[in-house]
């Protein structure tokens, strides 16, 4: 995926598509609902949530797991698009309603202005992955809703011109894999191993 966008041969796709979604703003309530979303997939907010299950002694695992997974994922969509992948951010003006405050921009290498992946759509499907699992055996029919905050996530960040589509894709993708590995390296799946009990 990333040599399709560095080749440029989604360039056409992925501009096309920012027209559109620029044409499209002006929903007072849509561009408050996209800006919001937006900000929510912010990497402080983010790592506090983390921390918050982290220091609850019970998901202390979970919460680890998911605070190293959003820190690699960060760092590692920062580095991928300030030095691997060549595609510079979309270069759109929002015009959409007056937001009240700043879009959010993406982390990044300094001196760099990158755009794929998309460290927002990594973070929300790292979010994803880690608690849909955690949630697997409690909630076992509900658990994949947690799915619609990577999506949701994803196309704000294109609706608020901050990322071409593939940007969103590439990001998520990446999360997927950033989470999978650390997941299993540190065995997320021992939340699921009943205490035993002391002798």
């Amino acid at each position: 995926m990333s040599i399709l966008v560095d080749q440029k041969i989604t360039s056409e796709f992925d501009k096309s598509a920012m027209i559109h979604f620029q044409s499209s703003a002006g929903n007072y309530a849509l561009d408050m609902a996209m800006w919001m979303i937006t900000e929510i997939g912010d990497v402080m907010w983010l790592v506090l949530f983390s921390i918050v299950i982290f220091v609850i002694r019970r998901t202390r695992r979970t919460g680890l797991i998911l605070l190293l997974s959003l820190v690699a994922g960060t760092i590692g969509a920062g580095y991928l698009k300030g030095y691997v992948v060549d595609n510079p951010r979309p270069n759109l003006e929002f015009m959409g309603s007056t937001l009240p405050g700043d879009i959010g921009r993406d982390t990044f290498v300094l001196g760099t202005d990158g755009s794929f992946p998309s460290g927002h759509a990594a973070r929300a499907a790292i979010i994803a992955l880690i608690l849909g699992f955690a949630l697997s055996q409690r909630f076992p029919k509900w658990c994949y809703l947690i799915w619609i905050f990577p999506v949701l996530e994803s196309i704000s960040r294109v609706y608020v011109l901050q990322h071409y589509p593939m940007d969103v894709l590439g990001g998520t993708v990446f999360g997927i894999l950033i989470a999978g590995v650390i997941g299993k390296k540190l065995r997320l799946y021992d939340i699921f191993k009943k205490s035993e009990p002391e002798l």
